[in-house]
């Protein structure tokens, strides 16, 4: 039994495909200007270097910002999927809280022993501290998303004052006139997308002794070994990463599709 999901974000889109309730397949494309045409376009990708169609599936579900723009048999929002999905990945970690930032939006997520959602709270209503902020820094700064996960480790981060993009930009544009180095101003962005991320999980319930056992860190900006390293440290405890991290709301709405296809063939039995 085959299902799918698709994790539709602003700057990727995320499909896993699920063999019986274990990973088969993964695929990671640019959502470009048209949700509905690169997920579909994902689909057919994964089906295809799996020689299946779409009658082979199942379930498929969807999730993410763009879930509403393509075809499927149901819609879940990313708090559900993503806690779901940081189950399956980090689960034997015993982490209680999982954090994601993605290309438009960061959600913290605070989970119960039974990994249940018991808050949460997501940042979509400003750039600030997502993945679309260090894009835009990146710009600014003449270089490549890639490079704020190549920094040395012997620099301090030259601090930011401005968490807003525009102000941000400015404010850049300033200390590269005053000589600052680049490196340090690229891990002073960082550090301030990893103080914002903290006082999101303080807010649903974060604290070093209730998460001894580290933080699942998800989403595309899980990838920086940077922020990951100024993050553990402003945690105090350990960010757990993984090289499916990315692929987690994906692997959740896939896993939820599978759940519900068994449970329906076990009443119809």
């Amino acid at each position: 039994m085959y299902t799918i999901g698709a994790d539709i974000g602003s700057v990727a889109v995320k499909v896993v495909l699920l063999e019986d309730g274990e990973w088969r397949d993964g695929i990671i494309v640019p959502t470009g200007w048209n949700p509905k045409d690169s997920g579909s376009e994902a689909i057919s990708a994964i089906l295809n270097q799996n020689d299946l169609t779409r009658a082979h599936i199942a379930r498929v579900v969807s999730t993410g910002y763009g879930r509403n723009s393509i075809e499927c048999d149901e819609r879940i929002t990313e708090i559900t999927c993503h806690a779901k999905g940081a189950k399956i990945i980090f689960e034997r970690g015993g982490v209680r809280f999982v954090l994601d930032i993605g290309g438009q939006d960061s959600k913290a997520i605070s989970l119960d022993e039974k990994w249940n959602v018991s808050d949460f709270l997501m940042n979509d209503k400003c750039a600030a501290g997502t993945g679309r902020f260090l894009q835009n820094m990146a710009v600014m700064l003449e270089c490549e998303l890639k490079d704020f996960s190549a920094l040395p480790n012997d620099i301090e981060p030259h601090a930011i004052s401005s968490m807003c993009t525009v102000f941000a930009e400015s404010e850049i544009v300033g200390l590269l006139a005053q000589g600052v180095d680049k490196q340090a101003l690229m891990l002073g962005i960082l550090d301030s997308v990893a103080s914002r991320a903290e006082g999101m999980l303080r807010r649903v319930g974060f604290n070093s002794g209730r998460s001894a056992r580290g933080v699942a860190f998800t989403g595309g900006a899980s990838r920086s070994i940077n922020l990951a390293e100024l993050l553990e440290r402003r945690l105090g405890v350990p960010l757990l990463t993984s090289e499916m991290s990315q692929y987690a709301g994906a692997l959740g709405a896939a896993e939820i599709a599978f759940r519900e296809v068994l449970s329906r063939t076990r009443g119809a039995g």
